[in-house]
């Protein structure tokens, strides 16, 4: 059988060079930017375009790979000198009860925590660390690698914004786990249904006796670790660059609005951040919904739970923006952390991750699982804040 002409149905990635796809992409393409056009002018479209990606890169995306670079470092420091494997060891003891996971599975976590979602294949490819679950067990872990990936960008991104941010990112880490014990729980069930037959796996806690340290004196490894992990720092600090620019840039303009004013009506100048509006007028519409959820203090601040979906670096460009313009306040930040926290871009990571682990039929599924889990932890920071603050 075969997919076209002289195309094997095996070679799904292969398509003609101008297919019907081309021509919907084009119609697409023309009805979004002549929409954007229409509303402010080409020109001034492409001024905002060109303006508010550069100001995002100036000042967000440099500040966010600042935060990463010194993140890694702490992030190496405290690996090398055994503090990550002590956390670990504390940690084990609950993740049975909390999230229905071996011991082994705190690793998991604390690794994707100090970097990002993908941490979590290196682990699981690794067979002194897999031994531990069953297969259901292992799909389930692509949602805990999620639910604490950036984990440590974002907390200390929040904390750079200011002392009075302490409390929201604290309740926003606690919302974010709980919120992914319902996803990881909800992938168990999905997983058991889909693998009846399995192994038993090797249900202790220590797992791990020993750690590697690098080479020369306690200077030395102090230095060395700082230094490397100052360097993954930058490396992620320019993998998340493309993430805030593009996707950044493009929830900004839909929504806020003209900043000028002529004869007491608004119009567009062509500065950084204008946009049509689009997305708070959507959230007023599903307010009676969303507020009783999430307790936003304005539509405009529910572009950070959507951005974060794809790329949490490029909603965390856009938080210090909506604090300076009144639009966000301590609880929102906490609701946004949770949010940012246990979804950190999974739309853009989970198909990958499902695929690597041999289980793509099943990305589906994991994606619904994840989108309820990171809602949950939503509602339980609006909620806790409330509460607590």
């Amino acid at each position: 059988m075969e997919t076209a002409k002289g195309i094997p149905s095996e070679d799904h990635l292969r398509r003609r060079a101008v297919s019907s796809e081309t021509y919907i992409f084009l119609g697409v393409t023309c009805i979004i930017f002549g929409f954007l056009g229409s509303q402010m002018g080409i020109g001034i479209m492409f001024s905002i375009m060109m303006k508010t990606a550069h100001d995002l890169i100036l000042n967000t995306a440099i500040f966010i790979m600042g935060v990463a670079v010194l993140a890694g470092a702490v992030a190496a420091l405290l690996s090398e000198f055994g503090v990550i494997a002590l956390v670990n060891k504390l940690l084990s003891p609950v993740m049975k009860p909390l999230f229905g996971l071996p011991g082994a599975a705190s690793l998991g976590a604390i690794t994707t925590y100090i970097s990002d979602n993908p941490a979590i294949l290196s682990l699981v490819e690794d067979e002194g660390f897999s031994k531990y679950f069953k297969k259901y067990q292992l799909v389930s872990l692509v949602n805990l690698g999620t639910v604490f990936g950036m984990g440590l960008i974002v907390t200390s991104y929040v904390l750079g914004l200011g002392s009075e941010y302490i409390p929201a990112i604290i309740v926003g880490n606690i919302a974010a786990i709980l919120g992914g014990v319902i996803s990881v729980r909800l992938m168990l069930i999905v997983g058991q249904k889909e693998f009846k037959e399995e192994k038993g796996y090797l249900d202790t806690e220590e797992f791990i006796e020993y750690r590697t340290i690098r080479e020369g004196s306690t200077f030395q490894r102090v230095l060395g670790a700082m230094l490397e992990g100052g360097k993954s720092g930058v490396d992620l600090g320019l993998s998340v660059i493309p993430g805030i620019l593009v996707v950044c840039t493009i929830v900004m303009m839909l929504t806020f609005g003209p900043s000028g004013v002529e004869n007491g009506v608004a119009v567009y100048t062509g500065a950084a951040y204008e946009g049509i509006g689009l997305l708070p007028k959507i959230g007023e519409f599903f307010s009676f919904i969303l507020t009783p959820l999430f307790g936003f203090q304005s539509t405009e601040a529910l572009a950070l739970p959507i951005t974060s979906l794809g790329a949490v670096g490029a909603a965390m460009g856009m938080a210090k923006g909506l604090l300076d313009k009144g639009l966000m306040d301590a609880h929102d930040i906490a609701v946004f952390s949770a949010m940012g926290i246990c979804w950190a871009g999974f739309m853009s990571t989970h198909v990958g991750l499902m695929d690597a682990l041999g289980s793509r039929k099943l990305a589906g599924k994991a994606m619904v699982t994840h989108l309820i889990g990171g809602v949950a932890a939503g509602v339980f920071a609006n909620y806790i804040f409330k509460l607590f603050f």
